[in-house]
């Protein structure tokens, strides 16, 4: 069935503009500029806006979406290609998708409060890693609770209203404590984290910059007093774990059916934009906020 899809429209093509507009500036103004001599096919606002369509549809088969869905949409793009020169197309859009991931991570609430985690992305069956040529040297092999896994981790940081405050890729081999600094540059109050988290540097670092990292205590270490506070919000790390079943149950984010590393790039960008574009998103209970 055909939706409206003029809001999220107008709303990439602004977004793209003012992007162009950016790069126009960085650019040196003495520098001549070649004209281009080809019509372009398809505006990166067009290819945004049929990502971020899919991203907001039923179809877990991008194929079936673009050549089933997409042609009801002829009228509001005109310029439509074959299914096969939009995979083309789409590495256009990657550079400003990831703007826009960078935009809701500053649009995101400080509220004092803020839980990190990470989860892993899978980009190859694991009986087939022998194989794998396609992810060599940028996918890494990585262990989690769940086992081993051939792909990226998905670092984020995200207040108690669920909305994101800071995101970062990673190999699958990156330790979860090495990303904290530059993910949490920007927040200062709570961050609550699980036992991965645990280094006494780490903690100092993030301390002398108004940010305490709080989190549970391994076996054998020394228990120490909580502030009860501290220790109800810790109890709702949960939350975290609820966006990355979003992401992966509703968006898709994880699948091994890549065949261009810059494709999935897109994906995963764009699933994270269309988690941001939710208007309801996991939130913890508002007595909180009382206590």
């Amino acid at each position: 069935m055909k939706k409206d899809i003029t809001a999220l429209f107008c709303f990439v093509d602004d977004f793209c503009k003012i992007v162009d507009h950016w790069i126009s500036k960085q650019l040196l103004s003495q520098q001549p500029h070649r004209k281009p001599t080809r019509t372009p096919e398809m505006a990166i606002s067009e290819i945004m806006s049929i990502i971020l369509l899919y991203q907001q549809s039923p179809c877990k088969n991008f194929k079936y979406f673009y050549e089933s869905y997409v042609p009801l949409y002829r009228q509001d793009f005109p310029s439509l290609v074959s299914y096969n020169r939009f995979l083309e197309l789409k590495p256009r859009a990657l550079y400003y998708l990831a703007c826009l991931v960078e935009w809701y991570c500053k649009q995101g609430r400080r509220t004092g409060i803020s839980y990190i985690d990470s989860t892993p992305i899978a980009v190859w069956h694991n009986k087939r890693i022998s194989r794998n040529k396609l992810w060599k040297g940028v996918a890494k092999i990585g262990k989690t609770t769940k086992g081993w896994f051939l792909g990226l981790k998905l670092h984020i940081v995200i207040n108690e209203n669920g909305e994101l405050q800071g995101v970062r890729l990673s190999r699958g081999n990156v330790d979860d404590r090495a990303v904290v600094p530059h993910l949490t540059s920007r927040l200062t109050g709570l961050l609550f984290g699980d036992k991965g988290y645990i280094k006494q540097e780490l903690f100092q670092e993030l301390y002398s910059r108004n940010l305490k990292l709080v989190t549970g205590i391994k076996k054998g270490m020394k228990n120490k007093l909580m502030p009860i506070f501290e220790k109800i919000l810790l109890r709702k790390r949960s939350i975290v774990e609820t966006v990355f079943s979003v992401m992966k149950q509703y968006f898709e984010l994880e699948h091994t059916r890549h065949r261009f590393i810059w494709n999935a790039l897109v994906h995963i960008f764009s699933t994270i934009i269309a988690y941001s574009l939710k208007a309801k998103k996991p939130t913890i209970s508002p007595f909180i906020n009382t206590i």
